[in-house]
């Protein structure tokens, strides 16, 4: 078997955007084509829920260790690079600075950082918070009521598109998926950013 730290460097993809947008469908699109392993955000906030509080001091730590030990030793492995999905409020300094830090294993081996930005009218996300996939992976969200709230104070606090602000980076793109399926925002995406060398036949 071909270990792939021979051929390259790990690939860290950040599948970014408002919540219910679409970023875990998208990354398991992407991930079957590629080999890249998801790590959606709650895999890390539903373990840590049993316990603590939603942001509370030990819930934040409890998460930023797992999740900081994930990158770590996903980007010392020899897997080819791991998808995280992000709610990233832009006007926020800490949750850029939060992305950089994960990053950073990834950079010390050379590795490419990537960042996919999906966005969605509201209308559509709040369709979309009812999905199968999602009530799945996310027992938090099965409270249909506080989900479909906190998805409504969440855009109306932060600002969770970049809005233009990032597209001349080469290694940001960003789609506009409230009409587009997951399958064609996956195939986008590897083209774009060139990642079709880890599909297998």
């Amino acid at each position: 078997m071909i270990d792939t730290r021979e051929l390259y460097a790990p690939t860290l993809l950040y599948v970014v955007g408002p919540p219910a947008v679409g970023k875990m469908t998208v990354a398991y699109e992407i991930a079957q084509r590629t080999g890249l392993k998801v790590f959606h955000n709650h895999l890390s906030i539903e373990p840590a829920l049993r316990f603590f509080e939603f942001g509370s001091p030990p819930f934040v730590r409890t998460v930023s260790e797992f999740r900081s030990r994930i990158f770590t030793e996903v980007a010392s492995s020899n897997l080819p690079g791991l998808i995280f999905t992000f709610v990233w409020a832009f006007d926020l300094p800490s949750d850029q600075a939060e992305l950089e830090h994960y990053a950073t294993p990834f950079r010390s081996r050379g590795g490419q950082v990537i960042y996919l930005e999906l966005s969605a009218s509201e209308e559509v996300r709040l369709e979309r918070n009812k999905g199968e996939l999602r009530l799945a992976e996310k027992p938090s969200k099965r409270d249909l009521e506080w989900s479909q709230r906190n998805l409504l104070e969440l855009d109306r606090k932060y600002q969770l598109n970049s809005n233009g602000e990032f597209d001349e980076r080469a290694d940001y793109l960003r789609i506009d998926n409230t009409e587009l399926s997951a399958d064609t925002v996956a195939l986008r995406t590897i083209e774009h950013f060139g990642l079709g060398w880890q599909i297998s036949e």
